[in-house]
C-alpha cells in the first residue's frame, strides 16, 4: 500500500493500478475496516479504482495515527472476506428515441441496435467509483463488442437518467449535465436523492445489471421524454 498526503486533513491510499475487480475489492476492504479503527476521528472515505481518500478530525488525530491505522488494516486485507456487494437491477428504455447514439453505436460496432441492448443488459457491472458529479456511478466493464469512445464534441445538455458508454465503462446521468458519453437509453430510477438515506440505489462495490423495458413501462416508473 502506498501512503501519500492529500491535504492537510487527508491521506490518501493507493492500493494497486488500473481497473479491476480485485484491486476494487482490496479497496472495498479497507474502507470497510477503517471506521473500527479510527472511531469518532474519521470524517469521511472516498473509493475510486484502485485508491481510497481517507478525510480525518485533525483535532482528534493526526496523520501519523492515521498512517499506523492503515497499516494495521493493511496485514488484515489479506484474511478479510469481501463480498461482491448487493445486485441492483435498474430498467432502461433503449430506442432511438431516448437514445440518440445507439443506432450510430451499433453501425460501429456492425451490430444490430437489438444486438447492441442485448449484450448491455446482459453484463453484469461492478461499481468502481462514484464522481463527476453527486450519484454518478462508473460501472464497468463493457462487453468489447460495444466498448466505443467518447463523442468527439461534448453535449451541452444530457437528460436526466441518461443511460450511456464511454470506451469500457457505462453509467447512468444522476441529473441533467453536459456530457461526452454515448446514450443510448434512459432509466427512470433516481440515482441521486439528498433527502433519503442513503442517497443512491448503488455504491462502490456493488453490482449493476440492466433490464430494458418499454415506453409505457418508462413512463409509468416515472420517466419523462
Amino acid at each position: 500500500m502506498q501512503i501519500e498526503v492529500a491535504g492537510e486533513n487527508a491521506l490518501i491510499a493507493y492500493l494497486g493500478e488500473g481497473q479491476s475487480p480485485a484491486v476494487s475489492a482490496r479497496v472495498q476492504a479497507l474502507a470497510d475496516l477503517l471506521p473500527g479503527l479510527l472511531g469518532a476521528s474519521l470524517i469521511d472515505q472516498v473509493p475510486s479504482y484502485a485508491s481510497l481518500l481517507i478525510l480525518f478530525d485533525p483535532l482528534q488525530t493526526d496523520q501519523f495515527a492515521v498512517r499506523a491505522a492503515l497499516r494495521r488494516a493493511e496485514t488484515q486485507l489479506a484474511d478479510r472476506h469481501t463480498g461482491s456487494g448487493k445486485l441492483v437491477e435498474l430498467p432502461v428504455y433503449y430506442s432511438t428515441e431516448s437514445g440518440p447514439d445507439l443506432k450510430q453505436l451499433a453501425t460501429d460496432a456492425g451490430l444490430s441496435t437489438e444486438a447492441v441492448i442485448e449484450i448491455h443488459q446482459s453484463t453484469e457491472y461492478r461499481v468502481y467509483a462514484i464522481g463527476f458529479a453527486p450519484g454518478f456511478a462508473y460501472l464497468g466493464e463493457v462487453d468489447s463488442r460495444i466498448a466505443t469512445p467518447r463523442l468527439a464534441t461534448p453535449r451541452q445538455r444530457v437528460p436526466k437518467g441518461a443511460v450511456a458508454i464511454a470506451d469500457a465503462q457505462t453509467a447512468v446521468y444522476p441529473a441533467v449535465s453536459p456530457g461526452g458519453w454515448n446514450l443510448i437509453g434512459l432509466c427512470p430510477t433516481p440515482m441521486f436523492q439528498p433527502e433519503n438515506k442513503p442517497h443512491m440505489p448503488v455504491q462502490v462495490g456493488d453490482r449493476v445489471r440492466f433490464k430494458a423495458i418499454d415506453r409505457a413501462t418508462y413512463i409509468e416508473l416515472g420517466g419523462e421524454l
